[in-house]
């Protein structure tokens, strides 16, 4: 039975003495790499409820662990965590809560190039099951829209929202799939107060019209929102002290003597009490005795109110006083399927890229433009170019100008077009949405017809500057081309799997060429002058074949270099012509100077230029499946 089957329409989250183990202090990379962290003790013994249209607010100060307390029941935690967690009554399991549930991180990275429309349409088709119909999970998007008052900036693009606007848009992503169990993590930080109030007002209203619980933590609560949180769990550094329905807290806190003060707000009051007073020793000392006293006097009394269903006697109420829920299964209780999935990335990368925003224009700029343009800024730089043996070198340069520019251009168009979609993907791939491979083959597919064209038109603007003789000559060079460009691609999206900032990315990528380029083209250095051990380096190089095809194809059996003058002043047809100026009595002669007969073989280095890129892209599958140390994962999350 899927899990989504177990949901009733009336439901509830329950936590029994939850303890929770985790990191402490902040760790080294290394600390981080061979798990040597400091950890210790942050949630301590949390018992709490929170039913069916119902929101809860866990307030307390930074380091009071409101984050570990969502990571917990999310099942994204890392450390020993014990103590049980019922959904309806049913343990609440990882996949269970990625099916049913949701959660909203703190911070959280959109396509920048989509549409608000586009970015909920395709979260819908991510995350609601194939057996929904189009039309369904399209009316579902109109509905989001309206209830995240999104509606009047449906068709602006996410890089033009403002905070409270992409906020909302967040939450949105995941309200478009109707979990029944949605968690917040401070999505209210760094708002103005007029938007805090129709975030929190919005996110309860869905609560009670859907039926939904909701869990959302604060730092610093304002009165506005107080009737808008049917209940709130106070936190101080890992310790429960006070869990229940608001309405009942201020009585709680009159009882054990620490009555609001009026015209002041209770949330913000009482959070304040909960927290420790680090302005003085003495302060310390009284406020944590006072918070250790408050701890045990709701571990004694707290009981009843810390369930619905005993509180509910005490209020004289029914339980689930909410509204009728139509809607007791979420819409992602039906698994999509991976070829739906699959479509869905590759139609927001195209959406992404051929889109109106300003993003999406530079996206296709780099993708289609950038290489002709630096390829007819070559043509500009070597059109005058004439035929000497003195040229010899000048047309080596060209063609190491060519290979450089298209390893160059390749690099700077991955990192700024996969960076989004790298980092979407490890925040969706935490939601058990899809894994790595189906992320990268639908990347791949998408931008291999683009790489194709970019490098096919590059290189008809030099078919004249080439001196081609026939169009599979120019086909042949724009495939040794197309393989350069495809390596330096796999290369960021391996390195960029664990590199987060685009600006190291490319210092490195750009490094590991350069060295490729002046160790194994052998344009700039000659292989006859190569020690042993270098010679074998160069094996692993893409660049020791490409360079070496490229070459050949330029100079080999070429009549027009046959018998050429050394300069315009130096004739090398005459018998007393300097046979060591006259050293390039034709192409071949040029070739077999630069690279030994092992090295220039055709056919071999045509097949092993594509060796490298195919290589590397089964690689970088098996690196997005490998399980990747979880700090680096989190950099792209948090």
């Amino acid at each position: 039975m899927k899990p989504s089957k177990m949901i009733g329409g009336d439901y509830s989250l329950e936590l029994n003495n939850i303890y929770h183990t985790g990191q402490v202090e902040p760790a080294s990379c290394f600390q981080k790499l061979f798990g040597s962290v400091q950890t210790g003790l942050i949630l301590k013994d949390i018992t709490l409820e929170v039913r069916a249209g119902e929101v809860m607010a866990i307030l307390g100060s930074k380091g009071s662990g409101k984050r570990a307390l969502l990571e917990v029941i999310a099942r994204r935690s890392k450390g020993l965590s014990r103590g049980q967690i019922l959904l309806d009554g049913r343990p609440l399991t990882q996949a269970m809560f990625n099916q049913c549930c949701a959660y909203v991180g703190h911070r959280a990275d959109l396509v920048p190039s989509l549409s608000v429309q586009q970015t909920l349409h395709y979260a819908a088709n991510l995350s609601i099951g194939s057996q929904i119909s189009g039309y369904v999970k399209d009316s579902r998007v109109r509905q989001v829209l309206a209830d995240l008052a999104l509606s009047q900036v449906a068709r602006h693009s996410v890089e033009a929202l403002t905070e409270g606007e992409y906020r909302r848009l967040v939450i949105g992503t995941q309200l478009v799939k109707d979990p029944v169990l949605l968690l917040l993590d401070e999505p209210t930080a760094g708002l103005d107060p007029l938007t805090t109030y129709l975030v929190v007002s919005m996110v309860s209203s869905h609560a009670k019209r859907r039926g939904r619980a909701v869990i959302l933590t604060m730092e610093k609560p304002r009165s506005d929102v107080f009737p808008f949180l049917e209940r709130v769990a106070y936190l101080c550094l890992g310790d429960l002290v006070y869990a229940g329905p608001t309405r009942m807290m201020l009585d709680y806190f009159r009882a054990v003597g620490f009555p609001c003060p009026e015209m002041e707000n209770p949330l913000m009051y009482y959070l304040c009490l909960s927290t420790v007073d680090r302005r003085s020793r003495e302060r310390f000392v009284e406020s944590n005795a006072q918070i250790v006293a408050l701890v045990e006097k709701f571990k004694m009394e707290g009981a009843p109110y810390r369930k619905s269903s005993a509180m509910s006697v005490l209020l004289g109420s029914p339980t689930g006083d909410h509204q009728s829920n139509s809607h007791p299964y979420p819409y992602s209780a039906q698994e999509s399927s991976i070829t739906q999935i699959g479509m869905t990335l590759y139609q927001r990368q195209f959406a992404s890229t051929f889109g109106c925003s300003w993003q999406a224009l530079f996206y296709l700029t780099a993708r289609l433009i950038a290489l002709p343009v630096a390829f007819l800024l070559i043509w500009m730089f070597y059109r005058d170019i004439k035929d000497y043996q003195t040229t010899f070198i000048s047309r080596s340069g060209l063609l190491l100008t060519c290979i450089t520019t298209t390893y160059l251009t390749s690099i700077f168009t991955t990192v700024y077009t996969f960076a989004p979609h790298r980092t979407r993907y490890y925040q969706e791939n935490q939601d058990g949405t899809y894994n790595g491979p189906l992320f990268l083959i639908s990347y791949f597919t998408f931008s291999l017809p683009l790489a194709f064209l970019t490098v096919a038109g590059s290189s008809a603007i030099l078919y004249q500057l080439m001196k081609f003789n026939s169009w599979t000559e120019l086909s042949l060079f724009a495939a040794v081309l197309l393989s350069c460009y495809l390596f330096a691609e796999q290369l960021v999206v391996a390195v960029m799997a664990i590199s987060k900032n685009m600006y190291n990315t490319s210092v490195f990528c750009i490094y590991v060429v350069s060295v490729m380029i002046v160790l194994g083209s052998g344009m700039l250095r000659s292989y006859r002058g190569m020690s042993d051990w270098l010679s074998w380096i160069t094996y692993a190089t893409q660049t020791r074949y490409a360079g070496a095809y490229l070459t050949a194809q330029a100079f080999d059996g070429r009549r027009q270099y046959v018998g050429l003058p050394q300069s315009p002043r130096q004739n090398c047809t005459i018998p007393a012509a300097d046979a060591f100026v006259c050293r390039y009595p034709d192409g071949d002669s040029y070739v077999n100077e630069r690279y030994p007969p092992s090295v220039a073989d055709p056919q071999i280095n045509l097949v092993a230029s594509f060796v490298f890129p195919v290589a590397a892209m089964v690689f970088n599958v098996l690196l997005y499946v490998a399980p990747l140390p979880s700090y680096i994962k989190a950099k792209f999350r948090e």
